[in-house]
């Protein structure tokens, strides 16, 4: 589904990543582990199509993420591509609602449409109660399922989640994660889950490391 080989990327004299390796099939959860600084979140923009590597190749379903145009890897990032990250990234003026609906819209979806759906996506999550409040009038688990609400709503076929409970308390850590898994295995969203916690980790089906911006899947096997 999507497969990475030779990433190499530097900022300035830095060093993020260099020969990184990586692979995902439909509806597999991989966990992107490694100490702050070691490169896992380099990796994740880049298979994301937020950044481009220095050098290497990404393939999405056999498209060359780096032959396409900008407005092209938009176009991902807005359908196919789906992302959470630790801060979340609501927009503070927007409701909750339409912060969720907010990825529909921008690809097209009329307003009622898109209303609908993202109610469906926040009752499935159990914040549906949070509709007509902002971001900053709600609890830190409430804003994150807000988040994954957000990040599921077009049905992504790759979600990427960046630290996604960073933020929260292990009672919250735990809900967040049971329902990101519960969501994803329903729709069989593929998940690149980035985390530096092992019990976060321990979700996923299997993990790849990242050290000094090169990678190590340990499964048995595979490319990494």
């Amino acid at each position: 589904m999507l497969a990475a080989r030779g990433l190499a990327k530097s900022f300035g004299p830095t060093t993020a990543l260099e020969r990184a390796s990586f692979d995902i099939d439909p509806g597999e959860m991989v966990a992107v582990m490694g100490a702050s600084g070691s490169g896992k979140t380099t990796l994740l923009h880049c298979l994301g199509g937020i950044i481009a590597p220095d050098r290497g190749w990404i393939l999405y379903e056999g498209r060359d993420l780096g032959a396409m145009s900008e407005s092209e890897r938009s176009g991902l990032r807005c359908g196919d591509f789906g992302f959470l990250f630790q801060s979340g990234g609501l927009v503070p003026e927007l409701s909750c609602l339409e912060n969720t609906a907010l990825p529909l819209r921008l690809n097209g979806v009329g307003r009622r449409t898109a209303d609908a759906r993202a109610r469906e996506r926040l009752e499935s999550l159990d914040v549906d109660g949070t509709a007509h409040q902002r971001p900053g009038e709600v609890s830190g688990g409430e804003y994150q399922r807000v988040s994954l609400a957000r990040a599921l709503v077009a049905e992504p076929a790759i979600l990427f989640a960046d630290e996604p409970t960073g933020a929260l308390d292990s009672l919250n850590e735990e809900k967040v994660m049971r329902l990101l898994v519960d969501a994803a295995r329903r729709s069989n969203t593929a998940v690149v889950l980035v985390t530096h916690e092992a019990r976060v980790a321990a979700y996923a089906d299997r993990e790849v490391t990242v050290r000094d911006g090169r990678t190590r899947d340990l499964a048995p096997g595979a490319a990494g």
